[in-house]
C-alpha cells in the first residue's frame, strides 16, 4: 500500500510542467502515431483511386461515432478512477475500471449489429455511384462488427491512463498503429501472397491493429501490478458506478458523436457542388489529426492530473495543470496553423490528387486552419470540465462548435455566395462562438466551485 500511496501522490505533489510532460508526452506521441495510421490508410486508398478516397471520406461520420463512444465512455472511466484515486478510495476506483470493461464490450455488440445489416442505407443517402456506395459499404461494415477490439484496447488504454501510467497506454497504440501501418499496403495491393483487397483491405488492417492492441492491454492489465485491481471474482454490478462513469461518459460520448452529425450534414451541403469537396472535407480531417491529436494527448496526461488534484481540493495545482496545459495547446496548434498556411498543397500531394481536388483542397486548408488557436483553448477547457465532473459543460460547448453554429453557418455561406470556398468560413467562425461559451462556463464554474476549494477540505 506504501507504494502505491507513493505513486499515486506524485500527481499531487511532483512539479507540475514536469509532471504534464512526463504524463502527456507519451499519449502525445502515440496519437500522432495514430495520426499516422489514419493518413496511411488514405495514402495507399489514393494511390488505387479517388472512388476509394470518397468512400473513405463517407465512411468517417460512422468511424468517427464508433471511436465517439469508445472514447467517450472511457473518459467516463478515467475520470471516475482518477477522481476515486484523489479521495484515497481505491476499491471504487477498482469497480469503475472493471464496470468500464463490460460497458465497452456491451457497447461494441450494437455496433457489430449495425455493421451486419445496416450499412449500405447510410450511403446511398450522400451518392448515387455504386462503386462508390460499395466500398464506403466494405468500409466500414468490417470497423463495425470486429469493432470489440477499439472498445477493449481503449478502455484498457484509459485505465492505466487514470492512475498516471502513461507509458503503457504509449506503447499499446504504438503497436497497434504500427501493425495497421504495415498491414495495409499488404493488404489492399496483395503483397507476401494476400490478394489485392483495395479498400477492404484497409478495414481488415486497421481491425487487425486494434485488436492486437486490445490483447496486448489486456495482458499489461492483467498480468503487471498497478494501483488498481482488474478481477471479475466476486463482480456486482452497481448502477451508482454506471450513472457516475456516465455523469462525464455520456455527454462525452454525445459531444464527439455530435461529430459525426456535423459531417454528414456538411457531407450534404458539400456533396450538392461535387464529389471532390466532400473529399477534401475527409482529407482535411485526415490532415488536421497531426495537429488536433497531440493535443488530445495532452489532455490524456492533463486529464488525470486536474481531476486528481480537484478529488484532492488542491485548488492551485488544479488551476496549475490547467493554465500550463493552455500554453501547451496554444504552442502546437501555432504551428499546426503555420503549416496548414504556409504549405497546403504539400499535405495534399500525400493523397495523389486531381486538379479538381487541389483547387479545392488549397484554399480549404488556409481558411479553416484559422480556427486552430481558437480551438486549443476550448480543448484544455473542456478537459478541465470533464475532470471535475462537469461533463455536461464540454457537451455544452461542443454543441455550440459541432452542430449549433458550425452547420447553420455553412449552409447560409454556401446558399448566400453558391461557393464551396465559402463553406469553409464556417469553421473559424463556429470557433470563436465555442470559445465565448467556453470562458462564460470555465468563469461560472471557477467562481461556484474552485476558488473556495481549498477551504473545503
Amino acid at each position: 500500500m506504501a507504494e502505491n500511496t507513493l505513486k499515486q501522490n506524485k500527481m499531487g505533489t511532483a512539479p507540475m510542467l514536469p509532471l504534464i510532460l512526463s504524463m502527456a508526452l507519451p499519449a502525445m506521441f502515440s496519437m500522432l502515431v495514430q495520426a499516422l495510421y489514419n493518413i496511411v490508410d488514405s495514402y495507399f486508398v489514393g494511390q488505387v483511386s479517388e472512388k476509394g478516397l470518397a468512400a473513405i471520406s463517407l465512411a468517417f461520420p460512422i468511424q468517427n461515432l464508433l471511436i465517439s463512444f469508445a472514447v467517450g465512455t472511457s473518459v467516463g472511466i478515467t475520470s471516475l478512477i482518477s477522481r476515486r484515486l484523489g479521495q484515497g478510495l481505491w476499491k471504487e476506483a477498482s469497480s469503475a475500471a472493471v464496470h468500464g470493461i463490460l460497458l465497452g464490450i456491451a457497447t461494441s455488440l450494437l455496433f457489430a449489429l449495425y455493421g451486419a445489416f445496416f450499412t449500405t442505407p447510410f450511403f446511398q443517402m450522400f451518392e448515387s455511384d455504386p462503386e462508390i456506395v460499395l466500398m464506403g459499404d466494405q468500409y466500414i461494415s468490417i470497423c463495425c462488427i470486429f469493432s470489440f477490439g477499439c472498445f477493449v484496447a481503449v478502455a484498457m488504454e484509459k485505465i492505466l491512463q487514470a492512475t498516471g501510467n502513461m507509458i503503457w497506454p504509449m506503447i499499446i497504440q504504438l503497436i497497434g498503429a504500427v501493425t495497421n501501418i504495415v498491414m495495409d499496403p499488404i493488404l489492399i495491393f496483395g503483397y507476401l501472397g494476400f490478394p489485392a483487397m483495395g479498400v477492404t483491405g484497409a478495414a481488415v488492417a486497421t481491425v487487425a491493429g486494434q485488436i492486437v492492441s486490445m490483447l496486448v492491454g489486456i495482458g499489461v492489465v492483467v498480468f503487471r501490478d498497478h494501483e488498481i485491481s482488474i478481477t471479475f471474482r466476486g463482480f456486482r454490478l452497481e448502477w451508482k458506478t454506471i450513472r457516475d462513469i456516465y455523469v462525464v461518459g455520456l455527454p462525452a460520448i454525445v459531444m464527439q458523436s455530435v461529430g459525426s452529425v456535423m459531417t454528414m450534414a456538411l457531407n450534404g451541403i458539400l456533396s450538392s457542388f461535387s464529389t471532390a469537396a466532400y473529399t477534401v472535407f475527409g482529407l482535411y480531417f485526415k490532415l488536421q489529426s497531426f495537429i488536433f491529436m497531440p493535443v488530445f494527448g495532452l489532455t490524456q496526461g492533463l486529464m488525470p492530473i486536474m481531476g486528481y488534484n480537484y478529488g484532492a481540493k488542491n485548488k492551485k495545482r488544479l488551476m496549475s495543470a490547467f493554465l500550463q496545459g493552455c500554453v501547451i495547446a496554444l504552442a502546437v496548434m501555432a504551428l499546426g496553423m503555420l503549416l496548414f498556411l504556409l504549405a497546403p498543397q504539400w499535405l495534399l500531394s500525400f493523397f495523389n490528387p486531381s486538379a479538381e481536388l487541389l483547387s479545392i483542397g488549397i484554399p480549404a486548408l488556409r481558411i479553416i486552419c484559422i480556427c486552430f488557436l481558437f480551438a486549443a483553448l476550448g480543448i484544455i477547457s473542456s478537459t478541465l470540465f470533464q475532470s471535475v465532473g462537469k461533463g455536461l459543460y464540454s457537451f455544452i460547448v461542443s454543441l455550440m462548435r459541432q452542430l449549433v453554429v458550425l452547420v447553420p453557418a455553412a449552409w447560409l455561406l454556401a446558399k448566400i455566395f453558391g461557393q464551396v470556398g465559402a463553406v469553409w468560413w464556417a469553421f473559424p467562425i463556429a470557433e470563436i462562438f465555442s470559445l465565448c461559451a467556453s470562458v462564460f462556463l470555465f468563469l461560472r464554474l471557477y467562481h461556484k466551485e474552485i476558488v473556495n476549494l481549498d477551504q473545503s477540505k
